[in-house]
Formats: structure tokens, sequence, C-alpha cells
């Protein structure tokens, strides 16, 4: 069964195009990933939604998950509330709804 993980971020002002740019590379280093996007949610605001062959291949590509975000980390601002500067959760698909 597919799987999903999804990472809410801010971006710092004037930073926005360092953050896309940092993730162009993806589907070749993070193995596993059937489609990614990065949507924009507001002004320096974005959510990355990855779907993933399976949950294993999520769980299995996370270093290299956190190695892209060590290559961008300083264009993010803490989110506040103790999150830090990403919000993330993943999942596997329990209905798939269309």
């Amino acid at each position: 069964m597919p799987a999903f993980n999804t990472v809410r971020f801010r971006v710092k002002p004037g930073r926005d195009q360092e953050f896309l740019d940092a993730h162009r590379s993806i589907h070749e280093t993070w193995p596993g990933l059937t489609h990614a996007n990065i949507i924009k949610t507001g002004e320096g605001t974005y959510c990355l939604i990855a779907e993933w062959r399976d949950m294993d291949a999520c769980i299995a590509a996370r270093p290299q998950m956190i190695a892209t975000l060590n290559s961008f980390r300083d264009t993010l601002e803490d989110l506040g509330n103790g999150a830090g500067v990403t919000d993330a959760v993943s999942g596997p698909v329990v209905s798939a709804l269309k």
C-alpha cells in the first residue's frame, strides 16, 4: 500500500528560490519516491507532499530526506511552539478515495 509524508516549512524572507532549488534532485536521491510536490500555502510558507511505494520505502529514505533538509536548513524559520523548522507527518494510505 502506498504511503505519504508531508512536511510544512516557513522560509526566511528572500530565500524562497534557495529552498525550492534544494529539492530539484530529490527524485534521484530519495529511493522509493513515487511522486512529490511542493505547494505554496502562503507568503513564505510551503508544504512538501511526497508519495512513496510503501511505508518501508519512506522509512528507508529518512537519512536522505534529513540530508536534503540539512542542505537548506539555514533558509528556514522556526515554526514556533517547539516545532522547530519543520512539521512532518507520514503514514500509509488507509483509504484511496480517487
